[in-house]
């Protein structure tokens, strides 16, 4: 007898919840501010979910509610600045469509990374908030119906893109029914899959929702023709930072006195607007991939430059390496030395190659391996260098360090060059931005802003570029009388 209550209880406990819930099949805003426990827990700090937020839920509940267009695809882009609650949204939405029993929801994202550290911890978030989250069995890459009847056929799945491996979203079909397809970071998603994707759309009398949304890193691509050529096929918002609550205003006035109001990394990262350049890439990942399978030849001869950066934060790392024209060595990576340490292996490193140069990062701890340097008697060939200088062409660059960045990957194009076999390598030289000042100035990413986004300071790339601050004049023999110039055409090139 206990137990049938008990049960009995639990059936008009679900009924009641059904009944609560169905007025909100074609209504997100409603759904969102009814399950979610806002004022409290959490959410004690948010009264409901954010303007903008709003905004974008009630115009696709208003689609939807339609029946003159609630079985056409509602195609809807989000383009904005750091730290608005892009994630949350795409929690919340997300726990409103697998309300319909029998959705299929597919969330991808521009990297495998960002799916899995922020894009899927931020659904959990909302999944352990959710009035309803006991219909559900959330796992590691999909959240499943509880129902074993229905689990193949009532799910959202995480699905890392590739280009050569679009079938997860070809196969996107749920006639009848209802689809949820989501582009988290929409701005780096491949074009194909984009292509493939559209695939989905065409069920009849089915509810098709997409969502794209993202900074706007890139200037051409998919993701920019919604805000451009096919703006009048989707519905677009664009948000800035400063506008929304519970962003951090400190964090983007000091971006805005750093780069500039009307610079691209501004433009992206605060104001939601696409950049200018067409790529915020500075080094292609294919130059830098074919350089480590490359061996350079004719070098011998050239002068030999060492350079050093030196770790400012526990989490970075020292990082010694050497170029002699077109071949780079890494002579060593170090973690936890102080500038004794460092100087210690810098003239172990110099007695043994012999460098024509040692340049080393004098911002920070850097000052003070300088400094022993010069009391131990090796401040012939040091340059110590600073990358907020002025660059020595000004028209072309913001500062020295996007200097000697743009001259490394000017090196990297002329092609022929050799790097070590180093992940971790390619990993710093491809993953900094640039954009361009006010002055349309190349303007290199910082590596606290580079943290921001998840990456890991570019230290063997920054040391790499440093190489290139310091122009040597080519002599014929390496025992003959040694030249420095400023600049000197070529020298840095190896040829």
């Amino acid at each position: 007898m206990v137990q049938q209550a008990f049960e009995n209880n639990l059936v008009n406990l679900q009924s009641t919840l059904i009944r609560k819930l169905a007025p909100y099949r074609w209504d997100p805003l409603g759904f969102c501010e009814k399950v979610f426990p806002w004022g409290s827990g959490e959410l004690i700090n948010s009264a409901g979910p954010r303007p903008w937020q709003r905004q974008m839920l009630a115009d696709i509940g208003t689609h939807l509610a339609n029946p003159a267009t609630r079985h056409r695809p509602t195609l809807n882009a989000i383009s904005s600045g750091h730290g608005i609650g892009k994630s949350a949204l795409v929690g919340m939405l997300t726990l409103w469509a697998m309300c319909q029993p029998d959705c299929k929801a597919v969330i991808t994202a521009n990297t495998e990374v960002q799916l899995r550290t922020k894009t899927w911890p931020e659904l959990a978030k909302w999944y352990r908030l959710a009035l309803h989250r006991h219909w559900y069995n959330f796992g590691a890459t999909s959240i499943t119906a509880r129902d074993p009847k229905h689990e193949r056929t009532w799910r959202c799945d995480m699905v890392p893109w590739s280009e050569t491996n679009t079938e997860a979203f070809a196969g996107l079909h749920n006639q009848g029914n209802r689809i949820l397809l989501v582009f988290d970071e929409a701005s780096s998603i491949n074009d194909l899959v984009w292509e493939v994707a559209e695939g989905a759309l065409t069920d009849e009398r089915t509810e098709i929702i997409w969502l794209c949304l993202g900074n706007p890193t890139l200037s051409t691509g998919r993701f920019r023709e919604c805000f451009g050529r096919l703006r009048h096929r989707w519905h677009t918002l664009q948000v800035d930072s400063r506008t929304v609550e519970g962003t951090n205003k400190a964090q983007l006035d000091q971006w805005i006195e750093d780069y500039g109001e009307d610079s691209d990394f501004v433009r992206v990262r605060v104001r939601g607007e696409f950049p200018r350049s067409g790529s915020s890439q500075l080094i292609p990942s294919d130059l830098v991939a074919g350089a480590r399978r490359t061996k350079a030849e004719g070098f011998e001869r050239l002068p030999i430059i060492m350079a050093c950066d030196v770790a400012r934060f526990g989490d970075d790392q020292t990082v010694i390496g050497m170029r002699q024209g077109r071949k780079y060595l890494i002579l060593g990576k170090y973690r936890g030395l102080d500038t004794v340490q460092v100087a210690e292996r810098l003239i172990a490193f110099h007695d043994n190659h012999s460098p024509d140069a040692i340049v080393v990062d004098g911002d920070g701890l850097g000052a003070g391996v300088v400094d022993q340097l010069q009391h131990r008697g090796y401040s012939k060939g040091l340059f110590e260098f600073h990358g907020g200088e002025r660059p020595r062409d000004f028209n072309m660059y913001f500062n020295r360090r996007s200097e000697v960045w743009g001259l490394m990957r000017d090196w990297f194009h002329n092609g022929s060059v050799e790097i070590p076999d180093d992940p971790e390598l390619e990993a710093d030289l491809t993953g900094p931005e640039y954009g361009f000042s006010s002055k349309n100035q190349i303007q290199f990413e910082r590596k606290e802003d580079m943290k921001r986004r998840g990456l890991a300071s570019p230290d063997l790339g920054d040391c790499l570029s440093m190489t290139f601050a310091v122009d040597i004049a080519y002599r014929s023999q390496r025992t003959s009388q040694l030249v420095y110039q400023f600049p000197s055409p070529n020298a840095w090139m190896g040829y």
